[in-house]
């Protein structure tokens, strides 16, 4: 692994101005009006800072929220709904609403946006990941600013990211970016509610370590997003956590953070890049039911990272299918790892009642490529 760079040089981030390819995230109160419809102005400045970062050579891909936003106050909602069917149709008439608002805004620089949407399924499942990277990067290579979003109108309970900060971390490593700058309305992380007198910016933040003694709440504005300060820096752990740095500040600061000034948060990056769909499997997915291990198919998936064969299987619990990610779990309950089947739940009791020999001869169960510890 390269040495890490310098954190600044002349007073600016080096992990921001050096970053080649960038991943931007928004949320929805940055971008709407009270009344829940999109602002065009706040719209239009986000546009202007992304079309400033690309003039200086950076490739930008944007994780944008506001689909279920926008579409409230046309369907005279006066907020956001709870059900999933109307949150749906929220995004169903709001999507198209955020989308031609940001065609329109780029195509006065001359530039052509792309829509991206996804579900768990487009990044977890063997046949789907890889072309879900090969979009964004065509897109890219043509020239075009990639819009991503969780696809609402079609994503169920059981497939849903849950807040696009956690989406837009799992991007920023499947398109290899070198930065992820989350925008919100708080302009960076600080060691107490920000409304707290002598609350106390986090100018950088190296690791967990960093965060002892910090309450982080849900902070953010109500109504309008599902995410609050919680929810940024958990996918400030996943993006850092295998090799992209991290600065979280507020939209109001999103040009100079592109800058590369010293603004918002900098969270370092921990780890390494790690393989994209294993990384979407652990942080992505909720497993849709779990097969139980004994003791020795435990170590041999946990010590020796070894496939789970049907010899170390005792059974299995829950409706999934072949392809599906489920939990391992040991005989004492706790699950050591997440994996793709190769069975349908009605498979494993006939797969527990053969032989020995029988069980050497079938494929694994899990195979340790689509397998991640937890």
């Amino acid at each position: 692994m390269s040495e890490p760079l310098a954190v600044t040089t002349g007073g600016l981030r080096d992990v921001v101005t050096q970053a080649q390819r960038v991943v931007v995230k928004v949320g929805s109160s940055s971008l709407t009006t009270a009344a829940g419809g999109i602002d065009p102005a706040r719209l239009g400045a986000l546009v202007d800072v992304l079309v400033e970062a690309r003039g200086r050579g950076a490739e930008v891909v944007l994780v944008s929220s506001g689909a279920i936003a926008a579409g409230l106050a046309p369907l005279g909602m006066k907020r956001r709904p709870t059900l999933l069917a109307e949150q749906q149709a929220a995004a169903s008439v709001g999507q198209g609403l955020l989308v031609h608002h940001y065609t329109t805004a780029l195509r006065a620089h001359g530039i052509t946006a792309g829509q991206v949407l996804l579900t768990v399924d487009d990044v977890t499942r063997r046949s789907h990941y890889r072309n879900a990277a090969q979009t964004v990067s065509a897109l890219l290579g043509m020239g075009v600013l990639p819009i991503v979003n969780e696809n609402d109108t079609v994503a169920t309970t059981e497939i849903r990211f849950g807040d696009n900060d956690r989406l837009a971390a799992l991007v920023a490593h499947l398109v290899r970016a070198d930065l992820l700058v989350l925008l919100s309305d708080v302009d960076g992380l600080y060691d107490a509610d920000p409304r707290t007198p002598g609350a106390r910016l986090l100018s950088e933040v190296h690791g967990l370590e960093d965060l002892a003694g910090v309450a982080i709440g849900r902070t953010g504005a109500a109504g309008v997003g599902t995410g609050g300060m919680e929810t940024k820096v958990e996918a400030a752990s996943i993006a850092t956590g295998a090799g992209v740095p991290v600065v979280l500040t507020s939209a109001a600061n999103a040009g100079p953070a592109l800058a590369g000034e010293a603004v918002g948060t900098l969270f370092h990056a921990t780890g390494r890049r790690r393989k994209r769909r294993l990384l979407w499997l652990e942080h992505a997915t909720e497993a849709r039911g779990s097969i139980l291990l004994d003791a020795g198919a435990v170590r041999a998936v946990v010590e020796r990272h070894a496939s789970l064969l049907a010899a170390g299987v005792t059974g299995a619990e829950g409706a999934f299918h072949a392809g599906d990610p489920v939990d391992l779990v040991g005989p004492d309950g706790v699950a050591v790892a997440r994996g793709l089947v190769n069975y349908d739940a009605e498979e494993i009791p006939e797969l527990l009642a053969r032989s020995a020999s029988e069980k050497r001869r079938e494929r694994e169960v899990v195979h340790r490529d689509a397998l991640v510890l937890l």
